[in-house]
């Protein structure tokens, strides 16, 4: 889909732009405003597409949980194969859109893959997930990131500390939870791997706190998260952390989330998806 339309779309559900000004500017693009009602659908995303993997696949454990956070208690989805083994921790921060269909199927996909998934809701503070995306997307950027930061290292400790763990624990986090799981990584020492999805890095001064080996991803247009890569990796250099980093050709922002039809790319997001799974298993399981 064309950068622009997408773009003007995201000026839309940020509240920059209003949705009469929205479908005006849209219908441009498109020609005629038919084309422009097919291509929101698209923008939109499909909801429907979340469930990769079912709510009660029998070959895992599924349950929503609150664990003790900074601001008191935090929801959270927790996903796990079924059996007594234990297993090593892995932490799943959703996108801006807090945590909707995509992000709790997006940690069943990891729980089968043989870890003890958690996706904590950055939300719990205000009471939690609404239904409207505009209005988790608003509460979002009204979050206090300390604290926000707080809850998801107490996630880590939930992980840690639970009792089929093996005590070793990953972080991975897309667009906003790809920022998120940069700031575990320098805030926590116990994330033993942090896999950040097109995040927003770190300060420079802050690298050296981290402990974690990092996996990251990002997509080849997007410039706003893309303009902080040649410090961050500089810093991280400097700092010796074990790192990898992937640019992605030809994608864009948020090229993993596969209910958004507009952004999406399959071929990148499985290549993604299959070096992070086995990042995990090299960094956690042994």
């Amino acid at each position: 889909m064309d950068k622009k339309i997408v773009e003007l779309y995201d000026e839309y559900r940020h509240g920059i732009t209003d949705r009469r000004e929205f479908l005006k500017r849209l219908s441009v693009f498109a020609g005629s405003m038919m084309t422009a009602n097919s291509l929101i659908t698209m923008l939109e995303g499909n909801s429907a597409r979340a469930d990769l993997i079912p709510k009660d696949d029998p070959r895992l454990y599924t349950e929503d949980i609150i664990y003790k956070g900074a601001t008191g208690d935090i929801r959270a989805k927790l996903a796990r194969p079924k059996g007594s083994a234990k297993l090593p921790g892995v932490v799943v921060i959703h996108e801006n859109r807090a945590l909707n269909a995509h992000i709790a199927d997006v940690t069943r996909r990891i729980a089968l893959e043989g870890f003890l998934a958690l996706a904590p809701d950055a939300l719990s503070p205000v009471g939690g997930t609404p239904e409207e995306e505009k209005k988790a997307i608003a509460l979002i950027g009204q979050l206090d990131q300390p604290s926000t930061i707080k809850n998801y290292v107490a996630a880590v400790q939930y992980l840690k500390t639970h009792t089929i763990s093996t005590g070793k624990v990953g972080v991975v986090g897309f667009c906003w939870g790809g920022a998120m799981a940069n700031q575990l990584a320098v805030h926590s020492p116990d994330v033993s791997a942090a896999v950040p999805y097109y995040g927003r890095q770190p300060a420079s001064e802050d690298v050296p706190k981290i402990k974690a080996s990092l996996l990251i991803h990002y997509a080849s247009d997007d410039e706003g998260i893309n303009k902080g890569i040649p410090e961050y990796e500089a810093a991280l250099k400097r700092s010796s952390v074990d790192f990898e980093i992937y640019l992605y050709e030809g994608t864009q922002h948020a090229f993993n989330n596969d209910t958004n039809a507009a952004r999406y790319n399959k071929n990148a997001a499985e290549l993604a998806w299959k070096r992070t799974i086995a990042f995990f298993k090299e960094k956690l399981r042994t």
